[in-house]
């Protein structure tokens, strides 16, 4: 994102009163401290929504919005620039006039020496436009798309070159320099990268390789190849990690930093023995992401308005509950992102730390020297913290100190592996934590699932019919029997038609469905009381107003943010 100087900032934002001086000196200074741009400070804190800054830019800096997702590319102009340069300079080459100057998206419309580089190599005009984050990925996952339909072969001919120098290689440590086989797992990254993939599997089975890629929380699978290279890509990707090349009979976990163009991404490796050969799995994390805001990662404004109520309470427990994989992390870190100030000390104990926060002191779990989530809690203890998060509560030592931390005047966020928030009370009492505790420290639990969101490029409406209604009304009675007669079925849904930017799914991108439960005096009398039920602590929480997550879900499928489907299927994990 282009960063202008403060005293364009306020000329564009406070003079116009779209921002308050105050708010613009906060965000310039959590800037300075955190090393960001002001602006997505001011996006992240709700101060200004995305949409709006871009506008505002462009009539700054006199250029047009790009706009691509109405526009369209031009796949035969966008293939004129190297995506390996497209991706350095922040830039996509979409359409063409009828005197030849070619019209360029750009993250920086300013940026002369790119434009006269591009003018003298394309020996035509260049109309630069503004491009916002969405235009770029617009344009990044055609050439994702062009990449798909090369991919194959560029790797095809890398293995058969790679077999050839396998096999005058003494070892797997040589085989796994040499550039064939480095070129397959850069490859591999850039495509993973260009595809928006989270994971990727490399997966041995009896007489070949699985390669799979999880995008939008759904494994694909992507192709497979010969055996004869799994041992120099298992020792290549393991020397990219500082592993043990020559350990194949135990696990282990390590990581290492790629960049694909513009894009750094941290690389989280996990191997482990299976029965035809050792499995890999890489995560893709980006080094440098904006920490989102509560509202971008889908909460309605009462929900935001509830959490940033309670965390700004100096004690207590804010506990996020969901399967693995639902976000629960990344909810936590928008949430240390909100409190993370000069004023306090934030500790976190995390397995494994997935994202670098400045100014908070983050430490890893390692059972080998003895750091547990229980024996690092002790230790934070005496680091006179303020604020407190341990990545997991697993059992009941855990749960002891955490309760206590929570009771002396720290206020602990952490997480816990129920389908729904009211659970976490039994849960927590199941780890004999006495429910006196248990009342007095919990704030509030967040449950959350992570749905597609329809592709924005191929949306379309429909009416359900009544045969369609019914079938979902059947499926929500097996899920929250009772809740379907609460539901009020909307009249018209959405789906994607499915197009070459969500590459056929009809689906690109997830946001979270949530259900917050926040502690009343009720409830806390509710759960000391010797005829505590979990069925009743959910009648006293609807009572106070909770709303499910399949209420929220439905809330969200009836407006176009997703579909139902995708919200039933969520719900069941």
């Amino acid at each position: 994102m282009l960063s202008l100087p403060p005293e364009q900032l306020k000329k564009l934002l406070v003079d116009q009163n779209i921002i308050t001086q105050g708010q613009l000196d906060s965000a310039l200074e959590d800037a300075l401290r955190m090393n960001q741009n002001p602006a997505e400070i001011l996006i992240s804190e709700g101060f200004l929504s995305q949409d709006y800054w871009y506008q505002i830019l462009a009539g700054y800096l006199g250029a047009e919005l790009a706009s691509l997702g109405s526009r369209g590319i031009d796949r035969n102009i966008l293939s004129k620039v190297e995506e390996k340069m497209a991706r350095e300079k922040g830039l996509i080459a979409f359409g063409q006039e009828a005197d030849g100057t070619l019209l360029v998206a750009m993250q920086d419309p300013t940026d002369l020496p790119t434009i006269e580089f591009l003018e003298k190599k394309m020996g035509s005009r260049i109309r630069p436009y503004l491009a916002t984050p969405d235009d770029l990925a617009k344009g990044f996952s055609l050439y994702g798309k062009q990449l798909t339909e090369d991919f194959k072969q560029v790797i095809k001919e890398k293995i058969q070159a790679s077999l050839k120098s396998a096999a005058s290689a003494e070892n797997e440590e040589e085989a796994a320099t040499q550039l064939p086989i480095v070129d397959i797992v850069n490859n591999l990254l850039s495509y993973a990268a260009s595809l928006r993939a989270s994971d990727i599997h490399w997966e041995v089975l009896a007489d070949t390789v699985l390669v799979r890629f999880r995008i939008d929380g759904i494994l694909y699978e992507i192709m497979r190849v010969p055996k004869e290279v799994h041992m120099a890509v298992l020792a290549r990707i393991k020397l990219l990690s500082t592993l043990k090349v020559d350990e194949h009979q135990k696990p282990q976990d390590g990581r290492f930093r790629f960049k694909s163009g513009q894009q750094i991404l941290d690389v989280r490796v996990s191997v482990i023995p299976t029965l035809y050969g050792e499995k890999i799995v890489m995560r893709l994390l980006p080094a440098a992401q904006r920490p989102l805001s509560l509202g971008e990662l889908g909460m309605s404004e009462d929900m935001v308005k509830m959490i940033e109520r309670n965390i700004k309470k100096t004690y207590g427990m804010v506990l996020v509950t969901g399967p693995t994989g639902s976000g629960k992390t990344t909810t936590l870190y928008a949430v240390l992102n909100i409190l993370n100030h000069t004023e306090v000390n934030i500790v976190t104990i995390e397995d494994p730390i997935e994202y670098n926060i400045k100014y908070v002191n983050q430490i890893q779990i390692n059972p080998v020297a003895g750091i547990t989530f229980a024996s690092g809690l002790r230790s934070i203890l005496r680091q006179d913290p303020n604020i407190i998060m341990v990545g997991e509560i697993r059992d009941e030592e855990t749960a002891d100190i955490a309760v206590n931390a929570a009771l002396t005047g720290h206020l602990l966020l952490s997480t816990l592996h129920t389908n729904d928030a009211p659970t976490a009370v039994p849960r927590l009492i199941d780890m004999n934590v006495p429910p006196f505790l248990v009342s007095a420290v919990l704030n509030v639990v967040l449950a959350q699932r992570l749905v597609r969101k329809i592709c924005i490029n191929c949306i379309e409406s429909y009416t359900p019919t009544q045969q369609a209604l019914e079938t979902i009304k059947r499926q929500i009675q097996d899920l929250h029997p009772g809740e379907e007669k609460e539901i009020e079925m909307p009249k018209t849904l959405y789906k994607g038609k499915g197009c070459k930017v969500c590459n056929g799914s009809g689906y690109k991108g997830r946001m979270g469905i949530f259900e917050i439960f926040e502690m009343t005096d009720e409830m806390r009398q509710f759960i000391v009381n010797p005829n505590f039920t979990l069925e009743g602590l959910v009648v006293q929480a609807k009572k106070s107003g909770m709303i499910s997550m399949l209420e929220d879900g439905m809330q969200k499928a009836s407006v176009g943010q997703t579909t139902l489907e995708e919200v039933l299927r969520v719900i069941r994990e």
